[in-house]
């Protein structure tokens, strides 16, 4: 039943999300409106609010994140040598490199909600901060080698650095450890305020992203998306399991890594293929695949 109980809702808000947009009940305007107050708002004080209210550990996180960021770093190269070996094209290269490792950061901590409670909200918060600033800088490196952007190394650097240090999601993660590691408490009054605000959180993120899923590219592109969704949803998790126990972390922390692992990929790499001259039909057929495919990986790590 923890299965049904956690991955249901997810999925149920997913469809609503895509039945939504399909009955014109939503709309382009509405959704990145929605995306906005989710990317820039709701979600970093969801971060900073529960990261910050909970007490430090004992290094655990360290060892959580370590483990967790060399199984990325090994599935990246991975992905290059996928690339040589399938002759996958320059145009499609970063594309395909990014869906094997980028994983999806709502339905991620919308399972974790559902299934570890406050704790595992820190564990997993404090992963992400650290995993998303070098999931970045592989991902837009990579685009950039691949798409034969020009530009010096100096203009490529700046452009990665105005990214990370912009961004909310890594903002949320910082403010809420520097606030944790003086042990100070929020008022009751605030706390109300961070539950009213982060209580839409997860739903609008959720209609968001099942709103943009979508079967465009997915007749042209079947193979290599499921070549990135048979790395992102096996290989991954197979060798994050692996360091996980090198690294000997049990309990919650090693449930919301192995929830990190078995993610789908993110939306955000249809965004960020655009903006580089990559794949975008590729990238819109491996988040569509990757995400249905991430019932059964999901499923396993819940039961693990």
């Amino acid at each position: 039943m923890i299965v049904l109980n956690a991955i249901f809702p997810i999925f149920a808000l997913l469809l609503l999300g895509n039945l939504l947009k399909h009955f014109n009940i939503t709309n382009d305007t509405f959704l990145k409106t929605s995306d906005k107050l989710v990317y820039y708002i709701f979600f970093p004080v969801m971060l900073f609010w529960k990261i910050g209210s909970s007490a430090p550990d004992k290094g655990i996180s360290v060892n959580l994140c370590l483990a967790s960021i060399l199984a990325v770093i090994i599935v990246y190269l991975l992905s290059l040598a996928v690339i040589q070996l399938f002759n996958i094209s320059s145009f499609q290269a970063g594309t395909f490199s990014q869906a094997c490792f980028r994983f999806n950061t709502y339905i991620g901590m919308a399972i974790v909600i559902n299934t570890l409670g406050e704790s595992g909200i820190r564990y997993f918060g404090i992963l992400i901060g650290f995993a998303i600033p070098i999931i970045n800088v592989l991902a837009v490196s990579t685009l950039i080698w691949y798409s034969g952007q020009k530009g010096s190394p100096g203009q490529h650097f700046k452009y990665l650095l105005k990214a990370l240090i912009s961004n909310p999601l890594i903002l949320g993660c910082v403010a809420g450890l520097v606030f944790s590691r003086f042990q100070l408490s929020f008022p009751v009054f605030i706390d109300n305020t961070f539950t009213l605000m982060t209580a839409v959180t997860m739903p609008l993120a959720l209609i968001s992203i099942g709103s943009a899923l979508t079967l465009k590219g997915l007749k042209h592109n079947t193979k290599i998306s499921f070549i990135a969704s048979l790395v992102k949803l096996l290989i991954l998790p197979l060798i994050g399991f692996f360091l996980l126990k090198s690294f000997s972390i049990t309990g919650i922390p090693f449930k919301a890594g192995m929830i990190f692992f078995t993610l789908p990929t993110a939306t955000s790499i249809y965004i960020l293929s655009a903006q580089l001259n990559s794949d975008t039909q590729l990238a819109s057929a491996a988040i569509i695949l990757s995400t249905l495919l991430s019932i059964i990986s999901l499923s396993a790590a819940l039961l693990i």
